[in-house]
């Protein structure tokens, strides 16, 4: 089992394919490992959006434009999770 996010893999996997400086032998194999990925369902995986979700909180913690209570429901969010 890797220890890797699977997140982050299939970010670097789609960053892989939009590249233009990369061959077109390195856009498949990119191609074919995030096919496969997604096969096993590790692209959308819950645990995946969970993460999303308290990153989101977080930052919206940290955003100094924000209000008192909409940082307060997001730390809430943070704490129920």
């Amino acid at each position: 089992m890797s220890t890797r996010n699977p997140g982050n893999v299939a970010r670097g996997l789609k960053g892989a394919i939009s590249n233009p400086n990369n061959s077109e032998e390195a856009k498949e194999r990119a191609r074919n490992q995030l096919d496969e990925m997604d096969a096993r369902g590790e692209v959308d995986s819950a645990e995946a959006r969970a993460g999303q979700v308290a990153r989101g909180h977080k930052a919206a913690i940290s955003n100094l434009n924000n209000s008192e209570d909409a940082k307060q429901r997001s730390q809430n969010v943070l704490e129920e999770m």
